[in-house]
């Protein structure tokens, strides 16, 4: 173990800046040795007595410390895989920390592929080279590890080359016949077991090559104008040449520190960040681009330096941009006039909109159900969809209550909207004892539907209430609808638990206004009721309204024209 710490002391020492890897994505392959690591140089910034350097990898959107096992080692500004699985795949950064304030020294996402088991390579895992025949050209094998003692083996297409075990394979003048993929692997011992790291390169040597490889910044340095408080978006594109560079990349740096990277998700997008890295192919053209967005524009900004960085081949080039404050300009008056008008405009739709949806709230809630074919009651347990409490013992001025609740309810609820009512005096068998009977059928229902009147004083019909009062404040298991079915001046004979009910659970009974089917009783009770696909009975099914009552006779009338102009 304290040879390994040597060695690794020894390669932060010696090892150049090719060493780490800069670019912020890296493809890796499962079952290799490899580290990321960071220059010293990168925190010149972290001179503090006393900070500790911690490694992260992000896991279900948070950041979490990385613990040494025997296969992940962390050694200084090393973090080392012996070997690297695919569960290694995500997001890596380093941090400093001295107690008060966190910085991040720098960022990478590794890709961890899997192994080609029926090939010693990779096909997402190579580098091109396009070479023209008759020059010279070195194929250079991993900076993965710089000890001389170090296993070298090259293959050229799966198969031993020439018994080479060279860093550099020299080609003096290509040839076509060169080309080939090119594979070098390095053995390195490890406490020890052994392991290895591949280098796959594919050469193309042609008798007229493209253009060489170019690495360009599009743009100079510039300074931009802008205001506090102003969303800026800062971009950097690199161009390539003529084909693909697969370590190229390009990233942003803020006073030689990385930036975090942007979410996608506005709410939770850091005051400054950088975007995903993009490839482009313009004609016979690369590029890659990366966008540095700034939230709003803070002072401290003006004095940033945010440069723009293109890296590969050990090739750099740099961009630099700088904010400063511009004039600030008067809105001009069509712009402002414009503004002003839009702005009424979107106020009365607006307010016409939330009118039109405060109006009709019922109608929009009962065609969402009726489109959706929302069911409220499948699975709940419940037989019947509402109990139906209606006066009973007391005999009234007229009969137009009790054939409310056993005709008419039933005639428009059951038969045009597919809803089962539960009526005491027509479902409930005699012989039972009553008031377990009234207990077990409210709760057997969805909804109790109270028909109220200046008679509704009966002991059966109170009992009803309050049981079903009790299940609606107390239980919260049954939902109660109050039918106001002739005007009521005094509620004193009723429950005070009643006025605990809201008031929009009141529907009124407004008699030949009330009777249609697509009336604003009819919906407001439809309303309050478990939403329900409807499914119609057969027309014709009035035969259980009496004719001679004037309730009913209206009723059937209704009933009939109405359906006969839905014809």
């Amino acid at each position: 173990m304290i040879l390994m710490i040597f060695l690794v002391t020894l390669i932060m020492e010696s090892a150049p800046e090719k060493l780490c890897p800069l670019r912020a994505s890296i493809d890796i392959l499962e079952g290799e040795y490899f580290f990321l690591c960071y220059l010293e140089s990168r925190q010149e910034h972290c001179q503090e007595e006393s900070y500790t350097i911690n490694w992260y990898k992000e896991s279900a959107g948070k950041q979490q410390v990385i613990k040494e096992t025997r296969r992940i080692v962390t050694q200084m500004n090393f973090l080392e895989f012996w070997p690297a699985e695919l569960s290694d795949s995500g997001n890596y950064s380093v941090i400093h920390s001295n107690g008060k304030q966190n910085v991040t020294i720098q960022k990478w996402t590794l890709n961890v592929l899997e192994r080609n088991k029926s090939s010693c390579f990779n096909e997402n895992h190579l580098t091109t080279d396009i070479k023209s025949a008759g020059t010279g050209h070195s194929l250079k094998c991993s900076d993965l590890s710089v000890h001389e003692n170090d296993s070298i083996t090259w293959y050229k297409d799966c198969k031993n080359y020439e018994h080479e075990t060279e860093r550099e394979l020299h080609f003096r003048a290509l040839t076509v016949q060169n080309s080939g993929i090119y594979t070098c692997k390095i053995l390195i011992s490890h406490e020890g077991m052994m392991y290895h790291s591949t280098n796959t390169i594919k050469l193309v040597v042609e008798e007229d090559a493209p253009e060489a490889f170019t690495l360009e910044i599009v743009g100079r340095d510039e300074e931009i104008e802008t205001e506090i408080g102003k969303e800026e978006i800062f971009n950097c594109t690199g161009s390539l040449g003529d084909y693909m560079q697969e370590d190229a990349t390009l990233y942003w740096l803020i006073n030689q520190t990385f930036p975090e990277q942007c979410t996608g998700i506005p709410e939770n997008e850091p005051p400054t960040c950088e975007e995903e890295l993009k490839t482009l192919q313009l004609g016979n053209k690369f590029y890659i681009t990366r966008l540095l967005r700034i939230k709003k524009v803070r002072d401290e900004d003006m004095h940033h330096n945010f440069t723009c960085r293109l890296q590969a081949d050990e090739t750099t080039q740099m961009k630099i941009v700088k904010l400063k404050k511009g004039k600030i300009q008067d809105l001009p008056v069509h712009v402002f006039t414009t503004g002003m008008v839009l702005a009424l405009l979107f106020s009365f739709v607006a307010i016409a909109v939330v009118f039109v949806l405060v109006m009709f709230r019922v109608d929009f809630i009962l065609f969402y159900r009726n489109i959706c074919r929302r069911d409220d009651t499948a699975g709940d347990g419940k037989e019947y969809d509402a109990f139906v409490s209606y006066l009973k013992d007391c005999v009234s001025p007229t009969e137009e209550e009790r054939e409310f609740a056993l005709k008419v309810l039933p005639m428009i609820l059951e038969e045009n909207f597919g809803y089962k009512l539960c009526i005491f005096e027509r479902d409930v068998f005699p012989g039972g004892a009553l008031v377990d009977d009234i207990h077990s059928f409210i709760d057997k229902s969805r909804r109790l539907i109270i028909i109220l009147s200046q008679n509704y004083v009966s002991d059966r019909a109170i009992y009803e209430l309050e049981s079903g009062l009790h299940k609606a404040l107390v239980e919260r298991k049954t939902k109660i609808i109050l039918i106001e079915y002739m005007p009521i001046s005094d509620y004193n004979f009723l429950p005070e638990s009643l006025s605990l009910l809201p008031s929009k659970r009141v529907v009124k009974w407004k008699k030949d206004k009330s009777l249609p089917v697509n009336s604003r009783f009819w919906k407001n009770l439809r309303y309050l009721m478990p939403a329900k696909p409807i499914k119609t009975k057969t027309k014709g099914h009035y035969n259980n309204l009496d004719s001679g009552s004037e309730t009913g006779l209206r009723a059937v009338t209704l009933m009939q024209s109405y359906n006969n102009s839905v014809d």
